[in-house]
């Protein structure tokens, strides 16, 4: 596995993956609307807006294939998370946020998780902060971790 910046040749397989993920493990507990609106957010064209602006997204691939991606926005945000359906719980996760916290640029990290991964974040050693929200039709529980403490080690 290696992890890397998404680069513009890798938009199609970026939104892919997501939307691939998503169908499979968030998309049965949303609203038409949720669905609506996290197809927007994960389209190719929205990806390329917000790689352009202060987001970083970093992408897993083996032999050749992206199987993962992480967004981080504003270095403070953890803005997506997917890894495809058939390469879950084989570490690609972890490795990626271990890799985007390395670009953290405050010590608090939070995330809006689905509510379907809150039990993965909660390995990688986040916090739930809060009520599970709705903005959108899309559902979700606010997390956080405190980079001290996280998988990473200390923040430099």
């Amino acid at each position: 596995m290696f992890v890397r910046k998404m680069e513009e040749k890798d938009l199609e397989s970026v939104s892919a993956t997501c939307m691939a993920s998503f169908q499979q493990s968030v998309a049965g507990t949303l609203s038409e609307e949720g669905v609506s609106t996290f197809s927007k957010i994960a389209a190719t064209n929205a990806f390329l807006e917000r790689m352009k602006g202060d987001n970083l997204v970093l992408v897993a691939e083996i032999d050749g294939k992206v199987e993962g991606v992480i967004e981080l926005k504003e270095g403070r945000h953890v803005a997506m998370l997917f890894i495809s359906p058939e390469c879950q719980k084989k570490g690609i996760g972890k490795a990626l946020l271990s890799s985007a916290l390395n670009y953290a640029k405050v010590e608090t990290i939070t995330v809006s998780a689905s509510l379907s991964s809150v039990p993965a974040y909660e390995k990688y050693g986040f916090k739930c902060k809060g009520e599970a929200d709705e903005s959108a039709g899309l559902v979700y529980q606010p997390m956080e971790i405190i980079l001290n403490k996280a998988i990473h080690g200390p923040i430099s």
